[in-house]
């Protein structure tokens, strides 16, 4: 059975990289595309913006007008746009794949209570490299443990508005929970000035914004006389699109619960 998809921010860069992802798999079919109301390309065809060609899927400015004509959203949008799309689709019974990231305490309990009727995979970072990492991390952090400074440096383009980026926090998450520590308490989010000698249980943050990267990451483990890096690069935003739509498919069959990229590649 063919998985109906809708990709909202679709004239976006990643909304037509998503587009063309869900062109390529056989298994899923657009069937909604979802702009800002504000969008001067409203009415467009999708398939053509994303250089694909006419594909008869029309441009429209609210989720609400097409929610019948979907059964999952790919959302990569902002957290405003992502909660209103969310309590549209949990009212609509309705799947998601959510990649936003940047949400603030407040928006994160908003977006709870409304994906609560649905199934969804949120993730920071759709990418099959990525999840590998986070499996490694673990690993590497457990192995490790206290005897090492972890550091993690990301990079993304300079139009990248959140930063760190959600997958450099994922991916502190995971050594903080491998070593159980609490993130919030031992994150460090760039240094300056006189700092003082490091503090081992600390996991520092470095962030990088320029020109086109796509986005790399970099996670350090370092003792005296070594250490250890596990590194993931992205040359292609279609890695995370063929992700996210992947996800969407496997979402598409779920009992309603949160799930992540781990569940659609059977890492848990």
């Amino acid at each position: 059975m063919t998985v109906r998809i809708a990709v909202t921010g679709a004239a976006g860069r990643m909304g037509r990289i998503l587009i063309e992802a869900v062109s390529q798999n056989d298994a899923c079919e657009l069937t909604a595309a979802i702009e800002r109301p504000e969008s001067s390309l409203i009415g467009a065809d999708a398939g053509e913006l994303a250089g694909l060609g006419k594909n008869g899927v029309v441009i429209v400015g609210d989720v609400n007008s097409v929610i019948n004509d979907f059964d999952v959203l790919i959302d990569f949008t902002v957290p405003a746009a992502t909660l209103a799309n969310a309590k549209a689709c949990g009212a609509a019974g309705k799947g998601m794949v959510i990649g936003t990231t940047g949400f603030n305490a407040e928006q994160k309990k908003e977006l709870d209570a409304a994906i609560a009727p649905i199934a969804i995979c949120q993730a920071s970072n759709f990418s099959t490299g990525v999840n590998l990492c986070f499996k490694l991390l673990d690993m590497a952090a457990r192995v490790l443990g206290d005897d090492v400074d972890i550091e993690i440096v990301e990079a993304h383009h300079r139009h990248k508005i959140d930063a760190p980026s959600g997958t450099a926090l994922s991916m502190g998450q995971v050594v903080a929970d491998a070593l159980g520590r609490d993130l919030e308490k031992v994150a460090v989010y760039g240094r300056e000035g006189q700092t003082g000698a490091r503090d081992r249980e600390t996991i520092g943050f470095a962030t990088v914004r320029a020109g086109d990267i796509v986005g790399d990451h970099t996670v350090m483990f370092c003792a005296d006389g070594e250490r250890v890096e596990i590194t993931h690069k992205a040359s292609s935003r279609m890695s995370f699109a063929r992700g996210a739509v992947r996800a969407a498919a496997w979402v598409s069959a779920q009992a309603a619960g949160r799930y992540d990229m781990q569940d659609v590649l059977g890492l848990k």
